[in-house]
């Protein structure tokens, strides 16, 4: 990943079937549809691809299949964070043999490691394994916040590139882009504050809204990253329920119910996760319609 990645990073979800079982034909054209979509990279096996529910072998074939079937169009970030840093170097490792473009890597969750573990966490990875590396920071999931401090004495390390910030704290991400230096990328990790980050200077965000909206998610990065402001803003105001609505339960929950209602994937999540409860499908229906999202005419 020579050139700095800007836009519109899918953490696209993993297509299975009713039985769980993957479903790579769906996931194919999942990645074709995104890439003749405009979107910028593919984020595989995170939080979104629910990794926490596949196989360490699902996991690396994952990555390798979807290198495979990208071949080169746009850049893969493989999802490679465990809170076994042994496990994140082993999926590091194979994200690199398969030829995964950059690794994004969650800080250690349930463990609830001090700052300074989390430094020597992420500096052995990085020093182990020479890919470039995106930190990620989701408090709200793992219990564990990575300090703008510990940030900044990661970013001194040559193959830590950057850092999605999952936050929620639309400051914390300002601060991040003054604070870590122009070669280091600061990505939003919340799909509602994506536009204010950029336009403060942010390179994109890595978004579940843009499973069911690649095209305008695109443009809206592009117009957000170009500065200009009211295009961006308008783009985004149409995006602003799917923003809200896919969050109504824990994602991938409802952008997979969406993805389901658009004909793109089946029906197919897995234990412990349910499909969306009966009670937010409208106001998924409202979200996808606001986008101007067609979906396919009932039988």
């Amino acid at each position: 990943m020579s050139d700095r990645l800007q836009g519109s990073l899918v953490a696209i979800v993993t297509p299975m079937r009713p039985d769980g079982s993957l479903d790579l034909d769906a996931f194919n054209q999942l990645i074709d549809w995104h890439i003749d979509s405009g979107t910028n990279g593919i984020v595989v096996v995170g939080t979104t691809g629910e990794s926490a529910t596949l196989s360490t072998e699902e996991h690396c074939d994952l990555v390798a299949h979807c290198v495979q079937v990208v071949n080169k169009r746009v850049p893969v970030i493989a999802g490679t964070g465990s809170n076994n840093t042994q496990e994140a170097l082993y999926f590091t490792r194979s994200a690199k043999e398969h030829g995964a473009d950059a690794c994004l890597l969650v800080t250690p969750y349930y463990t609830k490691p001090s700052q300074e573990g989390l430094y020597q966490h992420f500096k052995l990875i990085a020093e182990s394994v020479d890919i470039p590396q995106i930190l990620y920071n989701v408090p709200g999931r793992t219990a564990c916040d990575l300090s703008l401090d510990t940030v900044k004495r990661l970013a001194e390390i040559q193959n830590i590139v950057g850092i999605k910030d999952a936050t929620g704290d639309l400051q914390r991400g300002l601060e991040l882009i003054k604070s870590c230096g122009d070669a280091f990328t600061v990505y939003s990790g919340e799909d509602a504050i994506s536009l204010p980050l950029m336009l403060g200077g942010g390179d994109g965000v890595i978004s579940v809204t843009a499973n069911v909206a690649p095209a305008l998610m695109a443009e809206m990065c592009a117009q957000a990253i170009a500065g200009n402001e009211p295009a961006a803003t308008a783009l985004n105001n149409k995006l602003a329920l799917l923003h809200k609505n896919l969050f109504l339960e824990a994602n991938p929950i409802p952008v997979k119910w969406a993805l389901q209602r658009m004909g793109m994937i089946g029906s197919g999540i897995r234990l412990p996760l349910v499909e969306l409860n009966a009670q937010f499908h409208v106001q998924v229906m409202e979200a996808l319609e606001q986008a101007e999202i067609k979906l396919p005419e009932a039988a």
